[in-house]
């Protein structure tokens, strides 16, 4: 017979959840989330002139790919399971208004062209979609005579950004500039060059975020005369207006959207989960991984349980995509755990 005594607590409800702690086994079978593979985007650089990949010292591990260290780096991270990257550009020369950005002959829509010849469909190319590291002042559009960002000429300029890349072979561009009604332009863009299949993933709420530091050094960028972008990025403080944010894109056309930061906006993932029925993505950004990462350096943290915990959350939070710089670690860990 079971004890009643409530010193030992077998029989009480309250012991059940450390029954079912007790072994690996038993925790990963009640388990409510189950991080995959597949679940997850690498976000890679492409750096135009460059023969060998560039590391760069504030994301340790990361590199600007040349466009043959590319090609290896996607064969692999294929190899591993991943499915999907997203492309970001570093060209070698910038303009007041991003020219390079839908140039045909742009760094991206040229490493897209053969990475489409390499993997085809069995791989998700998904191509960021901004400015910002095309342009030789470091905003997401292009800059009126008043100093500020002009919404309208810039979102057509993106509607032919999408163009270029979906002909170079995107299956998925993915507006990061928060301009009002770029997925609007963008879709109609899309569908009028005949790209009608080419899906959209917003980056419906991107905060101002104080957390993208190491990404700027990604991808060579400085905002010019000490700028920021908070005039149009979210502002930090709130959450309601991530929903109208959200809801516009979706009623544009937005087939995915995303929440960025994760970690830091676990409570904004959750909250568009629950209102929208499309996928919902989370970008775990830069200053995220490279926290991770030097605190682990100082053997202040065991940095493989952090990230896992951090995108395990962030997957609990109710994304359904992950973008993060931890997909190549994450697939390799899971390659040598026999399991995807």
């Amino acid at each position: 017979m079971p004890s009643s005594d409530s010193r030992a607590g077998a029989s009480f409800p309250a012991a059940r959840p450390r029954r079912l702690r007790r072994t690996r086994a038993l925790r990963d079978l009640v388990a409510e989330t189950h991080l995959r593979v597949d679940d997850l985007v690498a976000p890679l650089f492409v750096r135009e002139g460059v023969h060998d990949p560039v590391p760069i010292p504030s994301l340790p591990g990361v590199v600007q790919h040349s466009l043959d260290s590319l090609r290896r780096e996607v064969e692999q991270l294929a190899g591993l399971g991943v499915r999907g990257l997203i492309l970001f550009g570093v060209p070698a020369a910038k303009d007041a208004i991003g020219s390079g950005a839908c140039d045909p002959e742009g760094i991206v829509q040229v490493a897209l062209e053969r990475l489409a010849a390499d993997v085809g469909d069995d791989l998700v190319l998904m191509a960021d979609l901004c400015v910002d590291e095309y342009t030789s002042h470091g905003h997401c559009g292009i800059v009126g005579d008043d100093g500020a960002v002009d919404n309208d000429a810039t979102i057509e300029l993106y509607g032919r950004i999408a163009v270029a890349q979906a002909a170079a072979g995107a299956h998925v561009v993915a507006p990061s500039g928060m301009m009002d009604g770029q997925v609007g332009a963008i879709r109609s863009a899309l569908d009028a060059a005949g790209f009608t299949e080419t899906a959209i993933l917003a980056y419906s709420a991107k905060y101002a975020s104080g957390l993208y530091g190491p990404f700027r050094d990604a991808v060579d960028v400085t905002i010019a005369d000490g700028g920021d972008r908070r005039g149009y990025q979210q502002d930090w403080r709130n959450r309601r207006e991530a929903f109208v944010e959200v809801l516009a894109d979706i009623e544009q056309g937005a087939d995915m959207v995303m929440v960025k930061p994760a970690v830091t906006y676990l409570d904004v993932i959750a909250a568009v989960r629950s209102v929208v029925d499309v996928p919902v993505a989370a970008y775990h950004v830069s200053g995220e991984y490279s926290m991770i990462r030097a605190a682990a350096a100082n053997g202040w943290i065991d940095g493989d349980a952090v990230a896992l915990e951090q995108l395990t959350a962030v997957k609990r939070a109710g994304a359904d995509v992950i973008l993060t710089y931890f997909a190549r670690w994450f697939a390799e860990q899971a390659a040598a755990a026999g399991r995807r």
